[in-house]
């Protein structure tokens, strides 16, 4: 048996929180085993169902995931991660 090769999606939905100097930033959780991960959603209800219906968010192409990683280091990316109600406020990422 071989592994199957991961297919991406071109396009990713991508939860962004507001920075309090202004402006917005990606979404980037500590894990329990203190990796960082990227949270990115692979269709839009998937984003509203597991992180809120009022949650903010951008759209961007799958190969624009350096940029981020440049600005926001982080270890892994999390698809379609189930935000814990315990981390959601107001129907968004708290």
């Amino acid at each position: 048996m071989t592994d199957a090769p991961v297919i991406l999606p071109p396009m990713l939905y991508l939860p962004v929180l507001e920075h309090p100097e202004g402006g917005d930033y990606a979404a980037v959780l500590e894990l329990s085993d203190k990796r960082m991960g990227l949270l990115a959603y692979t269709a839009l209800d998937r984003l509203a169902d597991k992180c809120g219906v009022n949650q903010s968010w951008i759209v961007m192409s799958t190969s624009q995931l350096g940029r981020i990683k440049e600005a926001q280091p982080y270890d892994v990316v999390l698809f379609d991660f189930d935000v814990p109600a315990s981390m959601r406020s107001g129907e968004r990422i708290a």
